[in-house]
């Protein structure tokens, strides 16, 4: 291609190196160029450049500031295990045409983590990173309204951090969005244990994310922690395991509470603990006993009852008169003299009776 000298003048634009971005500036000290360079003479721009080239560095910061990637959202924040959408936003002007359309989603941290790439309009999972894979979405359907919407499903606590959402259409920008990950503590296992000589020792325990600092209180809303021993540890999940031990001696019948505070989140959960005298224990402790030895000795005397009227009724033409009368018919058993008083009429009648037809 023929290089062809080329003055251009700009109004209110100077065309000087010190406007062109680093990578064009680059491109047009390159050793294909010109071995005269670029210079400028107050407003005037004096090039000796393929004319294509110098055109589009002319137009380079024009058309890139009619391209824009927005943001709605800079920060999210989800819990342990649930799904979350990021979005960022790029100007469609009419018919989005997939074929000239590239997103990609990365992670930043030391490795420069892809997350999703499309490329020209087609997919490319080849370098999606390990983390991601089988749980990451792209809305599609989003992007012909100029939304780049990025599902992570089941978040763990290692998808914390920032991303880079970078859309080229035409033109190219991004922007960076803030994830943040977390795990309430909700669950708080408690225990009072009496350590003897009127000595108690209050444990609560729970695991989460962030770390969260535990504050212990009196029933009085004094500030016991200084008195605290507390102590964090971590698994592979990456959830800190709290034990917060507080040790009060000759108090009972009072509360404490431990409220496990998350600072970053600005949340707080809390749990009653309640000191009682142990004579108090063993006195509830035999009377539920004694109630509900009553409650089985009851249930028993009921279904024997229940089982003699039924055997019973088997005898007897009408079942639901013995069921009706269960009650009064075992009331009477004991008062009958004759062991057979209760079945109807006297056996020497019934015996009478058979004597007569036989002689019929």
């Amino acid at each position: 291609m023929a290089v062809l000298p080329l003055q251009v003048v700009s109004r209110g634009h100077q065309c000087c190196s010190q406007e062109l971005s680093e990578e064009y500036q680059e491109v047009l000290q390159s050793p294909g160029s010109s071995s005269e360079g670029l210079w400028s003479t107050g407003s005037t721009c004096i090039m000796e450049k393929p004319l294509l080239l110098c055109m589009f560095s002319f137009y380079w910061h024009f058309l890139n500031a009619l391209f824009t990637v927005e943001a709605p959202q800079s920060l999210y924040t989800v819990e342990l295990g649930n799904n979350v959408t990021m979005e960022c936003t790029f100007p469609v002007n009419g018919k989005l045409k997939f074929r000239d359309l590239s997103v990609s989603w990365e992670k930043k941290d030391e490795l420069g983590k892809d997350v999703y790439v499309l490329l020209k309009g087609e997919e490319d999972f080849k370098s999606q990173h390990s983390d991601f894979r089988g749980r990451i979405k792209l809305l599609k359907e989003n992007l012909k309204l100029g939304q780049s919407l990025l599902q992570i499903m089941d978040v763990k606590l290692r998808d914390a951090g920032f991303y880079r959402c970078l859309i080229d259409y035409g033109g190219a920008d991004y922007k960076t969005i803030n994830l943040k990950v977390q795990a309430p503590y909700r669950n708080i296992t408690q225990g009072v244990v009496s350590t003897g000589d009127k000595e108690w020792k209050l444990t609560c325990q729970s695991e989460g994310y962030p770390k969260a600092e535990v504050i212990w209180q009196n029933g009085e809303y004094e500030d016991l922690t200084d008195k605290a021993d507390t102590s964090y540890e971590t698994g592979s999940d990456q959830l800190y395991r709290v034990t917060s031990t507080l040790t009060i001696k000759n108090r009972t019948h009072e509360n404490f509470r431990c409220i496990f505070w998350n600072k970053e989140l600005q949340k707080n959960t809390s749990a009653i603990l309640y000191i009682a005298d142990s004579a108090d224990d063993v006195l509830r402790t035999e009377s539920r006993r004694f109630v509900g030895a009553i409650l089985v000795v009851t249930a028993l005397v009921g279904s024997v009852l229940f089982i003699l009227c039924i055997r019973k009724a088997s005898t007897s033409k009408d079942k639901g008169t013995c069921m009706a009368n269960s009650s009064v018919n075992v009331a009477k058993l004991p008062k009958d003299k004759d062991t057979h008083d209760w079945r109807g009429p006297p056996f020497e009648e019934e015996e009478l009776k058979y004597i007569q037809i036989e002689k019929t």
